[in-house]
């Protein structure tokens, strides 16, 4: 039968509509899987751990910190920031679920990674909400296995978000733990001495020693390995390091990433750019006067042999390298942090060494250097200083000199990595 003209267009009409109606039901449906309505954020990839994100449900929220003068602001949904990358790309979609339910003061807190107080640790934890605490030699001194358990869970149950724990138990001169017979029967022998004994497959076994010993005590995170080269027995940092050339250097930093991941416990590679034959940056500003090409062809390579192992975090040192920006230690320089991302291909967390050491107190002259460290490039800022440096940076996003965009991307970066580790 043939159609009239009204016929036909009644037909064309009624297509449109069910068109409309089609791609209205398909945005209900994208944006009920994507609440925050980002374009970053497309459905959960398969690597995505979303049982995981209920591990920090019914955490108590603590109250806001009273030294910082207000209370915490209301969750910020802030400005989208681009998908992750590289090693947590897998969680990106939960992180971000997580960073828009932060307030401006929380997201804040998750940069800091600090020493953890000698008093009232827990209080701490649930006024600033950090991301984490590094332990020192005395918070486990005359304690029990059982005692730092339970002081670490009180840490943890402080928190709204799983809190990075961490130490270093590097093996040798640098043990905060086994240096206690209460904690372990002996300490551990520095790589040089492993290595000497049993080799790289005595290295291995160490290793997952360590990582044992931190995971039950409730650490999450050790700050090793010493990435650094140096063959000569005088340089300040030879007792800390493989004590081998370049390429062997890298084996043992491979075989140690490889150890970690296989107990699931996050390490560090440290410290970047390469210590080299440098004075200790404990005690003051020092200067490396090498050439580029040294860097290139000797202390990039432990550094990247761990990236590619897998290696979720790096520290920075305090060095003055004059060839990557004469102008700041290496821990404040976006220069030193650009070539990390961009030559070696870093895609994990940034941490800064101790910002309280000699090399950062003589180059600020004692005033806060959070800013300048975060603003460099550094996801995770290690302070001794809690209110000080927390308020110079919660400040500083207050009044726009880091925006809010920058810290989000760190923030979200530092909630992946979590999620991967378990942590939350």
């Amino acid at each position: 039968m043939k159609q009239t003209g009204y016929q036909k267009n009644r037909k064309i009409l009624f297509t449109a509509a069910g068109v409309v109606l089609a791609l209205a039901a398909a945005f209900w449906i994208y944006t009920r899987g994507n609440p925050s309505g980002s374009p970053f954020l497309p459905g959960a990839s398969s690597g995505e751990k979303t049982s995981s994100a209920a591990g920090s449900a019914g955490k108590p929220s603590g109250p806001s910190n009273p030294a910082a003068g207000s209370s915490a602001a209301p969750a910020s949904s802030g400005p989208a920031v681009s998908p992750l990358d590289g090693i947590f790309a897998d969680y990106g979609v939960p992180a971000q679920k997580k960073l828009m339910s932060l307030s401006l003061r929380e997201k804040v807190g998750q940069v800091f990674v600090f020493r953890c107080p000698q008093t009232g640790a827990a209080k701490a934890a649930a006024d600033y909400q950090p991301g984490g605490y590094c332990l020192m030699a005395s918070d486990f001194s005359g304690k029990t296995t059982a005692q730092v358990q339970a002081a670490l869970k009180s840490y943890q149950d402080a928190s709204k978000i799983g809190m990075i724990l961490c130490t270093d138990e590097e093996g040798g001169t640098v043990v905060r733990i086994s240096k206690y017979p209460a904690l372990r029967k002996t300490a551990f022998r520095s790589p040089q001495q492993v290595f000497r004994l049993s080799g790289l497959n005595g290295i291995y076994d160490d290793t997952v020693q360590k990582a044992q010993l931190l995971k039950k005590l409730g650490l999450n995170l050790n700050l090793a390995p010493v990435c650094d080269v140096s063959t000569n027995p005088s340089d300040f940092i030879y007792g800390r390091t493989f004590g081998k050339d370049a390429s062997k250097t890298a084996d043992f930093v491979r075989v140690s990433v490889s150890a970690y991941n296989s107990q699931n416990l996050s390490c560090t590679l440290k410290h970047f750019p390469g210590y080299g034959n440098n004075r200790d940056t404990h005690t003051g500003i020092a200067y490396d006067k090498r050439d580029y090409s040294v860097f290139q062809k000797q202390d990039f390579v432990p550094f990247q042999a761990g990236i590619d192992a897998g290696a979720q975090c790096v520290m920075v040192s305090h060095s003055i390298v004059n060839c990557m920006d004469p102008s700041r230690p290496s821990s404040l320089s976006p220069k030193v942090h650009e070539i990390l991302r961009g030559e070696l291909g870093f895609t994990g967390v940034i941490m800064t060494d101790d910002l309280s050491m000699g090399a950062i107190t003589d180059f600020t002259a004692g005033k806060s250097p959070s800013v300048a460290a975060f603003t460099a490039g550094n996801d995770i800022v290690l302070s001794s200083d809690m209110a000080r440096d927390f308020n110079a940076l919660y400040a500083a996003v207050q009044d726009g000199t880091v925006s809010e965009q920058r810290l989000d991307e760190s923030v979200l970066r530092i909630l992946a990595w979590k999620y991967k580790m378990g942590i939350i």
